[in-house]
């Protein structure tokens, strides 16, 4: 494997540390995010939860915290297009935190299936 292609994949994975250390740092709705999956996490080992209820909560964290970084940069960028108010520009921010709130209400489902019967 050349030395390249590694010094490559080391590159992006600063870069991408970088990226989530700075949405984390700078973004209210991510750190609230951020807040919910470390009490979750901490409910998780409370709970002792299963494997399979392990990784369901992994991924639904993993799908919320992506969907708002995604939904964060199309906003970024669609603010840096056109600044002023435009129809079209509001529709496709719209889409971008509806895709962010669908996959919040899949994770709140799963954890519901997950804890309210340990709960009650």
């Amino acid at each position: 494997m050349p030395i390249k292609f590694i010094t490559g994949r080391l590159k992006g994975m600063k870069y991408s540390l970088q990226g989530g250390i700075q949405l984390i740092r700078s973004e209210a709705s991510i750190q609230v995010q951020f807040g919910v999956a470390i009490l979750i996490t901490i409910a998780g080992f409370y709970y002792n939860i299963s494997r399979t209820e392990w990784i369901a909560q992994t991924l639904c964290i993993g799908l919320v915290m992506t969907a708002e970084g995604l939904n964060t940069a199309i906003e970024g960028i669609a603010d840096f297009i056109h600044p002023d108010f435009h129809e079209k520009i509001g529709r496709i921010k719209d889409i971008a935190a509806g895709a962010v709130g669908i996959a919040a209400l899949i994770a709140v489902i799963i954890a519901g299936i997950i804890y309210i019967p340990r709960i009650f």
